[in-house]
């Protein structure tokens, strides 16, 4: 200290001097014994019932409750409580299963709670929890990386290559892709099922459409007279979720008519795999709860994924018929999932408005897609990798960027709600699979085609994306700019599902009035039989 300051820091009166006729504020006594008053007009509260009430929801806040109602209905058989009241689901359980285990830790019982510690150190970093994984998951994990790193590299390496494309070559492709888009119009119409349609798909090869009716049956029409080919009868309600597998129907690849070839998921929680040669499932997977509302392959065909209104979505392998993972992450229903071509990302969208990108090859979430106002019904991904479309309830379609964690565009698709979204894969695509004028299979280019001069021209492959909504409409928008090229009308009711080959020959729409709808030009051309000059 100073030494000026010395003396007068000498001579001051101590502290506790000058306050000993004050009162201490620790000493003032605390009363919540007293009423507080309701702006509403309703009665008023005492203080301290207030102040109780604020411990009890900081307290149930602490205390871990699981999100997967399996657990949940154990967890209450283990406390002596009924697994389920009449008329409660799935949410309206878990929040009676916190009361429980709230009143336990208020009563001292707390033996059996498991609680976070909310009241540690705030200084403390947040921590993340796993569930240790099987064996087969950690080998399924290593096999979708050894399988999706070769296809990004030769993915970049495309892309790399198609940088080099002049601006005016792109507006001069894009141009005439629109009009030709422009020219599409009603082909066909057909009633597929005595009940509603949920879901349709086309086969690899183009030759087919695979329609799911809430009556649980599966339809095989063949085109473009839409004849009914085969039936499949294996679900006891809606066939909500279609998926073909990569190469089925494909000439001269490696999935035969007697291997795996379609997949479906029915409201009644089960998934079944069907052959070509009978009408029989080959096998039938079973794990979910409820309704499986979607389902797609891997692109090495080896394993399955699938959505449900259980809160979950799981991956299978297709060999063995096992389910490999369980994961949760949604508060509500999950609705749908799509995976990218690399095989390496998965995107699943719930009843929550929230949509989650996953990488399989970790599994840790990479993204969260957070801005959709209403249950996202729809996902679909680009050729190039890291861009995903959610359609949402709200009637908006968003694009997300992956590389850059943001969304990239919003579109105002559908009034009523967008229930289906298919970016057009094309062929001419890093991976796109194809039948080739020879027959042989075409696995996808290493290098877009060039012109007369060596130059590289500008691919058909995702230029467009076809959107269906509740508004009884079908949708073509230009994916550069996001503006609508053609409106599809002909359908009476909701729009459930839309489709397009990957020749772009024909797109396909199923509703609620039990059609199934082709969509197509007059002289049946895909858009590769006219160049894109």
């Amino acid at each position: 200290m100073h030494p000026s300051r010395q003396a007068y820091v000498e001579d001051a009166e101590p502290e506790d001097s000058k306050m000993s006729g004050l009162l201490d504020l620790a000493d003032v006594p605390v009363d919540h014994d007293h009423f507080m008053p309701n702006l509403s007009g309703a009665n008023p509260e005492k203080a301290s019932a207030i102040l109780a009430q604020f411990n009890r929801k900081r307290l149930a806040a602490t205390i871990a409750v699981p999100t997967d109602d399996k657990r949940v209905r154990a967890r209450l058989r283990e406390v002596g409580e009924p697994i389920t009241l009449f008329g409660e689901n799935a949410q309206d359980r878990r929040d009676r299963l916190r009361e429980l285990l709230t009143q336990q830790a208020e009563a001292g019982d707390d033996d059996d709670v498991d609680m976070e510690d909310g009241m540690g150190n705030g200084d403390e970093p947040n921590e993340e929890y796993y569930t240790e994984g099987t064996n087969e998951l950690l080998e399924a994990r290593k096999e979708m990386a050894r399988f999706s790193l070769p296809r990004s590299k030769k993915r970049l390496g495309y892309q790399k290559v198609e940088s080099t494309i002049t601006l005016r070559s792109h507006v001069k492709h894009r141009k005439a892709v629109r009009e030709w888009l422009s020219t599409i119009d009603l082909f066909g119409s057909q009633i597929a099922a005595e009940r509603p349609l949920a879901a349709l798909e086309f086969s690899p090869n183009g030759e087919t459409i695979a329609v799911g009716s809430w009556g649980g049956d599966v339809q095989l029409l063949d085109l473009p007279n839409l004849n009914k080919k085969q039936v499949f009868k294996g679900h006891h309600d809606i066939v909500s979720g279609l998926a073909w597998a990569p190469g089925a129907t494909i000439a001269a690849s490696n999935v035969r008519a007697e291997d795996v070839n379609l997949a479906t998921g029915g409201g009644d929680g089960t998934i079944n795999l069907w052959s070509l040669v009978q009408s029989t499932p080959l096998a039938t997977l079973s794990g979910h709860e409820s309704r499986v509302s979607a389902v797609q392959f891997h692109p090495s065909s080896k394993y399955l994924a699938s959505a449900s209104y259980d809160g979950t979505w799981r991956l299978w392998d297709v060999k063995t018929t096992t389910e490999l993972l369980l994961q949760e992450g949604h508060s509500r229903e999950v609705h749908s999932l799509s995976m990218n071509e690399d095989g390496s990302l998965i995107a699943t969208g719930g009843l929550d408005s929230i949509g989650r990108v996953w990488d399989l090859r970790s599994g840790r979430i990479v993204m969260y897609l957070d801005s959709h106002m209403g249950p996202i019904y729809a996902l679909d991904w680009s050729t190039d990798g890291y861009r995903v479309l959610s359609g949402s309830g709200d009637g908006f379609v968003k694009c997300w960027d992956v590389r850059a964690v943001k969304e990239q565009a919003n579109i105002g698709a559908h009034t009523g709600g967008v229930t289906s979204i298919r970016w057009f894969q094309g062929r001419d695509g890093p991976h796109s699979l194809f039948t080739k004028d020879d027959g042989s299979p075409g696995l996808g280019r290493d290098a877009p085609d060039v012109d007369k001069s060596g130059d590289p021209l500008p691919k058909v492959s995702g230029t467009f994306v076809v959107t269906a909504g509740l508004d009884h409409t079908v949708k073509i928008f230009s994916a550069d700019d996001w503006s609508l090229c053609k409106t599809l009308k002909a359908h009476v009711g909701n729009v459930t599902g839309a489709d397009v080959t990957n020749d772009g020959r024909w797109i396909a729409s199923s509703g609620r009035d039990r059609t199934v709808k082709l969509w197509g030009r007059p002289d049946m051309d895909s858009i590769y039989d006219n160049p894109m000059e």
